[in-house]
């Protein structure tokens, strides 16, 4: 376990941990001249002429801008967004290393809704795709919303679609090592910020009709009036069919499985014992759990996962959101939806392959040969959803896509040993 003095010392020694580097070389005045000046104004014309060959001449296609205003870090919160810059280079560094993805982290000194879609909306001519990253709820999901609507790029909201296809990944092969029905099992979600959204939304997508997701003020259901709004409606729509109200003591018994998207220590041992027999739990909190993975097996679990990489099972969207992002990219795909990410948690799930079991439901992190196997599977995946359903880039031929994909296989078998 990394203590907080070696991570300051080594961010201190780094002074961060990403960086933008040539691609080409400046060896004399040749490449100069067709690097720069006179060349480049060549390139310009035939971008003015056709703004689509931005994706050939430049590395527009390959960056992406990670967004962040501040105010959700981690388990940390509002801390602001020069605090949160740290995060965001993370993330930028995990996308170069596991996809090839070059990532600008930007943290706004901004709140606003409408000034950080009016921001990006102002530098989507440069980039891709966008990562919106550590935004609060529900404010997090309106941006998203408005900038997948009003741009032609993929929004990735990594706290809510990245968790979502891990998770559902995770509990496709939790019931399947129980020997239990995915759609005949009960399921609790405790959380409706961004990650609980998320996977009730996918649950949606699946028609999964024994799902509950509480927040703070307990079970959500339709026609409840406190501390609503309207991702709080739709959850009400989408899930809790029976329309209960009630605790998660309440609705926790006889449940498979229980997914925490909430905060430290929600779980207790009794609660875990209310479940039914052979019972899933998943504590996503981060950086810590609602119960640690130690604890929910002394209480009966027979299969927990948390986000921490100190246990086994880390259910952790490191897995998905380099690989969904590359999806998107190779593809051209102008937006995300649940079919790709219901294609790639179901990629994810099987690229265990013969490992799957009680304390490996998913690929580790810390495998590398496992992870850019992951990785390559879900991004496929993505790609191929994209593709199926004509939401790839007009200009961009099928053949091209799949001769892409096939190539960025490859490069994941070469990076295999460089991952980690």
């Amino acid at each position: 376990m990394v203590t907080k003095e070696e991570a300051l010392k080594a961010h201190m020694e780094s002074k961060g941990k990403v960086e933008s580097s040539p691609k080409v070389r400046l060896a004399n005045g040749d490449d100069l001249a067709k690097y720069y000046t006179p060349g480049v104004a060549y390139v310009c014309q035939e971008i003015n002429a056709d703004k689509s060959k931005a994706y050939d001449y430049t590395n527009k296609g390959n960056t992406i801008a990670i967004i962040s205003d501040g105010t959700r870090i981690l388990g940390l919160g509002n801390i602001g967004p020069e605090a949160g810059l740290p995060v965001m280079e993370s993330k930028a560094l995990l996308f170069k290393k596991l996809s090839g993805i070059d990532a600008m982290p930007l943290c706004l000194n901004t709140t606003d809704e409408n000034e950080i879609v009016n921001f990006v909306k102002n530098i989507s001519p440069s980039i891709a795709g966008i990562n919106i990253e550590d935004i609060e709820s529900p404010k997090c999901f309106s941006i998203t919303e408005r900038l997948s609507n009003e741009l032609q790029i993929p929004i990735l909201h990594d706290d809510q679609h990245g968790t979502a296809l891990v998770a559902i990944a995770g509990v496709m092969n939790s019931l399947k090592i129980a020997g239990k029905n995915l759609k005949a099992s009960k399921i609790v979600v405790n959380g409706a910020g961004a990650a609980g959204l998320g996977i009730s939304r996918m649950f949606g997508y699946m028609k999964m009709e024994n799902v509950y997701v509480l927040d703070s003020n307990g079970l959500i259901y339709k026609d409840r009036q406190e501390h609503m709004n309207k991702y709080k409606d739709e959850i009400a729509r989408i899930t809790n069919s029976a329309n209960k109200g009630g605790t998660l003591s309440d609705i926790i018994e006889n449940a498979d499985v229980l997914i925490g998207a909430s905060k430290a220590n929600a779980f207790s041992k009794e609660i875990i014992s209310k479940m039914n027999e052979k019972p899933i739990v998943f504590a996503l909190a981060n950086p810590d759990p609602e119960i640690s993975y130690a604890e929910a097996l002394e209480a009966g679990a027979f299969i927990a996962a948390t986000g921490r990489s100190d246990a086994p099972n880390q259910v952790n969207n490191m897995m998905s959101f380099p690989a969904v992002m590359r999806g998107l990219l190779d593809s051209g795909a102008t937006r995300i939806d649940y079919s790709m990410l219901y294609n790639g948690a179901k990629a994810l799930a099987r690229s265990v392959g013969k490992r799957l079991a009680r304390n490996h439901i998913l690929p580790s992190i810390s495998d590398g040969k496992e992870l850019s196997k992951a990785i390559s599977d879900v991004a496929i995946a993505i790609a191929d959803t994209a593709i199926k359903s004509h939401n790839a880039r007009s200009d961009v031929s099928a053949d091209a896509i799949k001769s892409n994909l096939a190539s960025r296989a490859r490069l994941y078998k070469r990076m295999e040993k460089l991952i980690l």
